[in-house]
């Protein structure tokens, strides 16, 4: 079973619901120009234009007979998870979302989804992931910023969250945002380049500083790309903690963290395996977007692994996982 374990979905049901639908959400303006379509929450701006491999379910398969993978896990796009909505419609767009990835996965079981959460209000964000989860729903992607620029995922309000995940032992994939605020990284594509690790790695430093992964251990906390870059400062992040009262251990918490193979680099994979192990690791894509591995497990193959990590990384874990 070869599966992958991070990519995006926008189901076509999804896009029909939002048109369908548009006068339940007094909050979401839907823009339509040229054949695209794209989002406004809260009156902020618009969302980038849903491109169309985002629902392109018969070209995603192709690609996945291409590439001989037999599943794929797929979290929706964090750019329409509308965490700027008012609690009450966050929760409601929410479980939209959530209807329509799981009639995606009905309909093409193949496709392994991810549930969304609004994130807003931490009460209503553990009632829509227990709910997922007896729905089928192996856990949810959520994005490093409940609230905007600046927010953080172990903010109190949140716990309620965090306890509902601990408790459904959920799968939480911590997904970077688009625009983490810092301008630095708008010039030359260094937001996909480095933009996004950075958002990942300080979430996720964070989370680990403020004790979550400890605390909620049967939580499945899955930090893409290597773990975000959290190897490479270990050693940093350890001596942080000696230096600095109450914070949890690092070296710890990394080793209950899950990660993924979207690294592009061979040695950097190895590195990774030198530094975590090979036991939370999953080949991923990332797909459908440009800075993802389009040809995923030729970074497995290329990093001299035994072929029990292979098979492990290549979908054995992610199938006992995801139960596919």
């Amino acid at each position: 079973m070869i599966v992958d374990s991070h990519a995006h979905l926008v189901p076509p049901e999804l896009l029909a619901a939002i048109r369908k639908e548009r006068g339940r959400f007094p909050g979401v303006r839907v823009i339509e120009e040229a054949g695209s379509l794209a989002l406004a929450f809260a009156g902020g701006k618009p969302t980038r234009p849903i491109s169309k491999p985002l629902s392109d379910v018969a070209a995603r398969l192709a690609w996945m007979d291409r590439e001989g993978i037999d599943a794929q896990v797929c979290g929706g796009w964090v750019d329409m998870f509308g965490y700027e909505l008012p609690a009450q419609e966050g929760e409601s767009w929410s479980r939209l979302i959530n209807d329509a990835l799981s009639a995606a996965a009905k309909a093409q079981p193949r496709l392994v989804p991810l549930a969304t959460v609004p994130l807003q209000d931490g009460a209503r964000a553990a009632a829509v992931l227990k709910d997922a989860v007896k729905a089928g729903f192996a856990g949810a992607m959520i994005g490093t910023l409940p609230r905007g620029v600046g927010s953080t995922l172990d903010h109190a309000d949140l716990d309620p969250f965090w306890q509902a995940a601990d408790e459904t032992a959920a799968f939480i994939h911590i997904h970077p945002s688009f625009d983490a605020g810092d301008a630095r990284v708008n010039d030359f594509n260094l937001a996909n380049g480095v933009g996004r690790i950075t958002d990942a790695m300080v979430t996720m430093a964070r989370l680990i500083s403020a004790g979550h992964v400890a605390k909620y251990k049967n939580a499945k906390i899955f930090a893409p790309m290597g773990a975000a870059a959290l190897p490479f400062v270990l050693g940093r992040l350890k001596r942080n903690a000696a230096i600095t009262p109450g914070i949890s251990d690092p070296v710890e918490a990394l080793s209950h963290i899950y990660t993924d193979t979207i690294l592009h680099d061979a040695r950097v994979l190895k590195f990774v395996v030198e530094m975590m192990g090979s036991e939370r690791l999953m080949m991923g894509s990332d797909m459908p977007f440009p800075i993802g591995d389009s040809e995923p497990m030729k970074i497995v193959a290329a990093a001299g692994l035994s072929k029990a990590q292979t098979d492990s990384i290549n979908g054995g874990l992610a199938a006992r996982l995801f139960k596919i």
